[in-house]
């Protein structure tokens, strides 16, 4: 079992940033990849980002790259999301994942609670 805690969501203005945080525990943070989906009301949840369990390979969605990087620390069992460049259509609930292989589709085994972003124009 691996358990995930997201933090870091807030209200900020368009063009502001924020940096999501997630903290794993329980089996070795390392054997996994990790991912940050997003699911707006009424929507779909979208993939945004994922890092391979070394952080060498990353993967990010195209309404976000440029202005969202994905990063891990293995060694405190976390993976960031900073966001820079806000937009209104950022707004969603962000969840982390956790998977043994690293896609860009919601086929992950652990999920955090998420975490809620506003963004106000």
């Amino acid at each position: 079992q691996v358990q995930l805690v997201e933090s870091g969501g807030g209200l900020v203005q368009a063009g502001g940033s924020l940096r999501l945080s997630c903290a794993a525990s329980g089996r070795t943070f390392s054997n996994y990849s990790m991912a940050w989906f997003r699911q707006a009301p009424g929507k779909e949840r979208d993939f945004v980002a994922a890092i391979s369990w070394s952080g060498a390979g990353t993967y990010v969605a195209d309404s976000v790259k440029g202005r969202f990087t994905i990063s891990r620390d293995n060694a405190k069992k976390t993976v960031y999301l900073q966001m820079n460049s806000l937009k209104p259509e950022d707004t969603a609930v962000y969840y982390c994942a956790a998977a043994e292989l690293m896609r860009k589709t919601p086929e992950y085994d652990y999920w955090g609670q998420g975490t809620q972003v506003t963004v106000s124009s």
